[in-house]
């Protein structure tokens, strides 16, 4: 045990009480990590030298995907949470709706995104992948908020350590814990979003597919960094090998950010289209 353990803050995870209503920090979250998504999203199709001429989409059709993502987001997280993270989930099906009871999945949201974006590109006629750079360009800033958030309900908290800066959590024990909540705010949020942004500047979305790649191959990266220090679900433990399912979801995201990557080399930058 180190010798000087780190006081968790104790907040309260309600902000505000407003009759029969409470909102909560964990949502505020959500809303404000959706609403700086959508403004940073606006701020990038309006500017042309990001991408060597008009953007693909305007900042309308940001204002119309934001609708579509929304819900997206709350049900892929519930659902993904239920079916990925909850083994007794056939036992009690109907919990699925049950949101304020917690448990929400970056995966199950990530899947639901994707069908959205297919359909609004489709509907828009706007490249996907250009459609996809825009939405993990901003995507961070949820992640960021989110993992606040958890930090704040003092949950998903860490393993136990003896780092001068661990934290004893009100429900998980005696043991003194690494915050890990912090640590996937810091990698999966502020590092990967400042990493995108210096590659926008540097012109990465005149090539469809660049940042989306990036994206999924800094966040499956971050993730699974952050894992070993995270403590594996108590309802699930390790899975394989001293694997956890967060480690295990997140490599086929590895594996497909590669992928994108792979095409987006092989895509004509924008610039050389306008110029012949």
């Amino acid at each position: 045990m180190p010798l000087y353990v780190i006081a968790f803050p104790n907040f309260d995870p309600v902000l505000l009480d407003v009759g029969p209503f409470a909102i909560h920090w964990y949502a505020l979250a959500y809303i404000v990590g959706i609403f700086g998504a959508w403004l940073y999203a606006r701020m990038l199709v309006r500017s042309e030298k990001l991408w060597g001429g008009p953007a693909p989409m305007t900042a309308a059709d940001c204002d119309d995907f934001v609708l579509w993502c929304t819900p997206a987001v709350i049900v892929g997280g519930r659902v993904g949470y239920m079916l990925f993270y909850d083994p007794d989930f056939a036992a009690h099906p109907f919990e699925i709706f049950q949101t304020w009871t917690g448990g929400m999945s970056f995966h199950g949201a990530l899947l639901f995104i994707l069908l959205v974006e297919v359909a609004f590109a489709r509907w828009r006629k706007i490249p996907f992948l250009s459609l996809t750079d825009v939405v993990s360009a901003g995507a961070p800033i949820g992640l960021l908020l989110g993992r606040v958030g958890n930090f704040i309900n003092g949950e998903l908290w860490g393993r136990p350590t003896d780092v001068p800066w661990a934290m004893v959590f009100p429900d998980a024990g005696p043991s003194p814990r690494h915050p890990s909540q912090l640590y996937e705010a810091a990698l999966e949020g502020l590092v990967l979003f400042v990493v995108l942004a210096l590659l926008i500047r540097a012109g990465a979305l005149r090539r469809r597919g660049t940042i989306t790649g990036v994206f999924a191959v800094g966040y499956g990266l971050a993730r699974i960094a952050c894992e070993f220090f995270r403590e594996p679900d108590e309802q699930l433990g390790f899975i394989w090998g001293g694997l956890t399912m967060g480690m295990l979801l997140t490599l086929p995201v590895i594996l497909v950010g590669i992928g994108i990557l792979i095409l987006a080399r092989r895509d004509e930058p924008a610039g050389a289209l306008i110029s012949k």
